[in-house]
């Protein structure tokens, strides 16, 4: 169990190692057998869990217990120690200790050799059965949908574009775009003068407003990031399947292996977006690796063809760009070509991955899966820190478990400050009238109760611990932070939210939402003067540039 002071400091929820023991007592247990004997296993191995921990140095652990036993080992990968399978546990505790001095902020790794998983762990609040969202991760996925596709015969990557939207064209056809191919889409050559997706999610028809965009250059001949050409492949497997992706990819993809609760954003006409908007488990990340390295195989059987595997993660076309005073061409890991919807890595290594630090690198050579979840604008400082010091520990001859004792604890961010203020009892309980607003709020409310503050605005409720983050979900007007407009509801759905809650001085109350289904957060700043309150928003993305702006004003208002 986690100690108040770490809870209150934001730590690591669980960084496990080894986390599931196999004895010959479990690996007998029937499918019948309920959760309590699970429980009972647990409780009773624990002292021994605790000391292999605290050999570890990883006394700060959340156990996280499945529903039962028999559906846990028939879903989950298999677990197993570095040692074990020939990896170093000092080369991942030193890329633990390197992402935390570099300040990166990770939500989720997954280390995986020789199809088992060797190290996991989830940074409070996040944790292994909450999804995540993938941001262009996605692109893979929607990647592998074209793929199924393919393998049953409903279309060819040769096969032009406009052919699957006769009724949506633009009235004049130019020749580049009427030679634009599904391998052009897939490969980011659709010869778009400019990066259109900004200009097509503003509209009701996407489709309509992908095909009406100038194609500048012939497609296949340059590379230009395009995350609307993916929605244009999911537009057409959805054309050709009657289904969209996500309906189409689970009973192929997500069901076999065991990948449950995912989530994917739709077009104002019901295409999933496919270029972004999936959200997925850490381990539905690691799965999806996993039969990739392994030619398409699952348990055995076929699920994903190897050739289309060999060519959808192969190099197809060169980014533009070459060396640079601080980084040369070959350590520069969007410089190492592009295959469909999947980017080559240095060495022999090919990657999905997403905004902000979403990762599934895929290590052939080393036999080997590598997966984060993330919220970090330096996206090749953490690959750097992947290839300088996970890569060489598959490579380590010293077969001992690394003294891990003085492995410091990884920190999230957490506000320091006071959880009481003298201001604190004259505003519990009051109502703040609000001014005009672009929230449409009209009024705020804070009431401290035992631990925690809550923040109340008609229906919208925030609940914020004082010392441990608060869970509970909110739909409140404006959030939570994302990236691109394209794909978000029309009106305001709950989001789950972890709040905290601090007195930065004695009249400003600041609170820490974390959209733990996303990389981002909101720190609102409650500045109360007399009775009046200014409220002002500042989201992780706009965080991350200092020249940005929230787009949200600031909130005044007065007591009633």
């Amino acid at each position: 169990m986690l100690s108040a002071e770490l809870i209150q400091e934001g730590l690591v929820s669980g960084f496990l190692i080894s986390n599931y023991w196999k004895t010959p007592e479990i690996e007998g247990i029937s499918a019948a057998r309920s959760i309590s004997f699970w429980r009972s296993f647990v409780l009773m191995n624990m002292s021994n869990r605790r000391r292999f921990l605290q050999q570890a140095g990883l006394s700060a652990f959340s156990l996280c217990l499945p529903r039962s036993y028999a559906e846990a080992t028939a879903t989950q990968l298999a677990r197993s120690t570095p040692e074990a399978q020939g990896v170093a546990s000092a080369g991942i505790l030193d890329f633990l200790k390197a992402i935390e001095k570099e300040k990166m902020e990770l939500h989720s790794f997954m280390m995986l050799r020789r199809g088992q998983v060797i190290a996991e762990g989830w940074w409070q609040p996040y944790g292994p059965e909450l999804v995540h969202t993938m941001y262009s991760m996605s692109k893979s996925f929607t990647s592998t949908a074209i793929g199924f596709a393919v393998g049953e015969g409903k279309l060819s990557v040769e096969d032009k574009v406009i052919s699957f939207f006769p009724a949506d064209l633009p009235e004049k056809i130019s020749e580049h775009l009427a030679a634009m191919r599904i391998k052009d889409l897939l490969t980011m050559s659709t010869g778009n003068e400019k990066e259109p997706t900004q200009a097509v999610v503003k509209e009701e028809n996407w489709v309509r407003a992908f095909l009406a965009q100038n194609i500048a250059h012939q497609p296949g001949t340059q590379f230009m990031y395009n995350s609307a050409a993916t929605y244009m492949c999911s537009a057409i497997v959805q054309k050709v399947t009657g289904q969209s992706v996500l309906d189409y990819l689970t009973p192929r993809l997500f069901m076999p292996l065991g990948i449950h609760g995912m989530k994917w954003e739709t077009c104002p006409r019901g295409i999933n977006t496919g270029g972004w908007g999936l959200s997925i488990q850490t381990e539905g990340m690691a799965k999806f690796g996993q039969l990739l390295l392994q030619k398409g195989q699952w348990k055995g059987k076929p699920i994903l063809s190897p050739a289309w595997i060999e060519e959808a993660t192969s190099f197809h076309i060169q980014q533009p760009g070459g060396d640079k005073p601080d980084r040369p061409k070959a350590k520069n890991d969007w410089l190492q070509g592009y295959g469909y919807q999947f980017w080559r890595c240095q060495g022999t290594a090919f990657r999905g991955d997403g905004a902000f630090g979403q990762y599934t690198i895929v290590l052939p050579e080393q036999d080997a899966v590598i997966v984060m979840t993330s919220e970090n604008k330096n996206m090749q400082g953490q690959l750097d820190l992947v290839w300088k010091h996970l890569l060489p520990a598959m490579d380590a001859k010293d077969e001992r478990p690394a003294d891990l004792g003085s492995l410091k604890e990884l920190k999230r961010s957490f506000p320091k400050g006071s959880p009481t203020s003298p201001e604190a009892e004259r505003i519990t309980g009051k109502t703040f009238k609000l001014e005009k607003n672009d929230l449409g709020l009209t009024d705020i409310a804070f009431t401290q109760e035992k631990g925690k503050w809550l923040f109340s605005s008609g229906a919208h409720h925030v609940a914020c611990g004082l010392d441990s983050w608060h869970l509970g979900q909110a739909a409140f007007p404006g959030t939570p932070p994302r990236l691109i407009s394209g794909g978000k509801p029309k009106q305001p759905v709950p989001s789950k939210i972890a709040a905290c809650a601090t007195w930065i001085d004695e009249t400003t109350l600041q609170m820490t939402w974390r959209y733990y289904e996303t990389p981002h957060s909101d720190t609102l700043t409650c500045h109360f003067e007399g009775d009046a309150v200014t409220i002002t928003f500042l989201n992780s993305i706009t965080a991350m540039n200092p020249k940005a702006k929230d787009p949200r004003l600031p909130l005044k208002g007065s007591i009633v």
